[in-house]
């Protein structure tokens, strides 16, 4: 029994190779030659828990994607193409169409609206294929959102508002320093907490106001770029990771391009806030079995005592005269000069990207060492988070007596399959990363295909032609099932993999002592950089 099984050393044989140990079979059809061959394809998890191998391939990735974009001394993003007469053509078709359509729309004439609706589906179709981005009028108009005040808050500063110029790249400093920054900020605090995140006095920490800020911390952050934008003058680029801390509320670092003073990304900071102007939703007016319940007739939830309908979100938000809540940062920010090309630059870029293997509960702390204190603190945070409505389609609003948008039958009291709720996200249900669009102007994508045309581009100067090449195709790809009597063993396919990446590593180590590309000696700060 103490023996090591066949499957336990072909997976850490799998990860020793840097290959994927959940692969999943693939069955690859050559259609020129008819051959037929199962494959083994990465999983492509992020989770190191899941796939270890496949979540340091994604954290190298954004490490790429990070330092490319960070410290550029040029504009990466060309001016735009300008417009060809068929695309013109085009447009200017869709805009009679356009017309046409509210003609027939006032006229009631619903068979001309659904065939207007077919060719403009069609049209945007061909501007899409033409390279036309951005968004496309719709034929009907949306509804129209409740006008809110515009107005600052009067507890908040007032920022200074410049005209932004079109750049994204910061200043020169002593004709040959561009230095970036490197930014953190923090929410603000909900009660004392020891040293392992946990509060001091559980029943005066504010785990509401703690649930809600976690939960609209993605708002905040936008607002914040924003005013960023508007007050610095220029258009700012950053790359962002959002990270649990331990007691459980999200913050954010940021790599941003070019230099902003202290006191100016402080003071955005302090006058930046998010309102929520959603239905109050502090006293649950339903819990237990009394709850609301689907009434065929009005296709709607009743109350189960009266029968009366319940309002629906927008009738329970025409009337606010306050938002429901408001998020705020804390008072502390941390900023930061860094110099391209240096190792201070390579650590924070580590430092950015060390959690992203993590699920947010274990970089939180929230794993088998984590104290008593620590999990019954969670356990309160997620107990809030479960009661907290996450999004104007959630099934919490009924504990609160309010219809969501889009309910249904299927929809359950109470219940959302939102990741807000689930105990391991601790309210960051959105994205980890946070890249603005004129970062590197590459997408993920774009940088793993430059690394596989670095490696080919590499083998070609060499004269080395791999054994395992397949210059037939094109190919179709087919999912298998279980029991497919040609689809061989998870060790047997592991094993495969592994075989492969090795004659790959073969290869690729002979081209490069072909033509005298070797990797330097680098610190390992700097191969995390790399």
């Amino acid at each position: 029994m103490l023996l090591a099984l066949t499957g336990d050393v072909a997976k850490q044989l799998a990860e020793d190779h840097g290959v994927c140990v959940r692969p999943l079979a693939m069955r690859r059809i050559d259609l020129t030659t008819g051959r037929v061959d199962v494959v083994p394809v990465p999983c492509g998890s992020t989770r190191e828990d899941v796939c270890r191998p496949c979540s340091d391939k994604a954290r190298r990735l954004r490490m790429a994607q990070c330092r490319e974009g960070w410290h550029l001394e040029d504009e990466p993003i060309p001016a735009p193409a300008a417009p060809t007469d068929e695309q013109k053509q085009l447009m200017a078709t869709r805009a009679d169409l356009h017309a046409a359509y509210t003609r027939a729309r006032a006229d009631g004439d619903e068979q001309t609206c659904e065939e207007i609706r077919d060719a403009v589906e069609e049209l945007d179709a061909d501007l899409r294929a033409l390279g036309v981005r951005g968004r496309l009028a719709p034929l009907d108009p949306p509804d129209r959102p409740v006008k809110r005040s515009t107005r600052r808050r009067q507890d908040a500063p007032n920022l200074p508002r410049r005209p932004v110029e079109n750049r994204t790249v910061g200043r020169v400093y002593g004709g040959r320093y561009r230095p970036s920054t490197f930014l953190t900020l923090t929410l603000d605090s909900y009660g004392r907490v020891d040293g392992d995140g946990a509060a001091v006095d559980p029943e005066r920490y504010d785990y509401r106001r703690a649930a809600r800020d976690a939960i609209h911390f993605p708002k905040l952050v936008d607002r914040f770029w924003q005013n960023t934008r508007r007050c610095v003058g220029w258009d700012v680029q950053y790359f962002g990771t959002v990270e649990p801390q331990k007691r459980g509320a999200p913050h954010f670092h940021a790599a941003i391009r070019g230099t902003i003073p202290r006191a100016e990304l402080r003071a955005i900071a302090a006058a930046t806030y998010h309102q929520v102007w959603w239905p109050a939703h502090d006293t649950i007016l339903y819990s237990g079995d009394r709850l609301p319940r689907w009434d065929d007739r009005s296709r709607g939830f009743v109350d189960p005592d009266t029968r009366e309908p319940l309002p629906t979100f927008d009738e329970a938000c025409e009337d606010l005269t306050r938002p429901a809540h408001v998020v705020r940062f804390g008072a502390q920010v941390h900023v930061k000069g860094i110099l391209g090309g240096t190792e201070e630059a390579g650590r924070h870029i580590g430092y950015l990207t060390k959690y992203l293997t993590k699920s947010v509960g274990q970089a939180a702390g929230l794993d088998e060492e984590a104290s008593e204190r620590q999990r019954e603190h969670a356990r309160r945070l997620v107990a809030e988070l479960r009661i907290t409505p996450c999004s104007p389609r959630c099934g919490v609003w009924l504990l609160y007596g309010i219809q969501p948008k889009g309910a249904r039958l299927s929809t359950t009291p109470g219940q959302c399959k939102g990741k807000a709720h689930k105990p391991e996200h601790l309210g960051i249900a959105g994205r980890r990363v946070l890249v603005s669009r004129k970062w590197s102007n590459k997408t993920l994508d774009d940088h793993r295909a430059e690394r596989a045309a670095f490696v080919r581009q590499l083998l070609d100067r060499a004269g080395v032609r791999p054994g395992y090449a397949v210059d037939d195709g094109p190919f179709e790809w087919e999912r298998t099932r279980p029991g497919d009597e040609d689809v061989p063993t998870r060790p047997a396919l592991l094993l495969h993999a592994i075989s492969e990446r090795q004659r790959w590593k073969a290869d690729y180590e002979a081209a490069q002592l072909v033509t005298g590309v070797l990797p330097d000696n680098r610190s390992a700060t700097d191969d995390q950089a790399a």
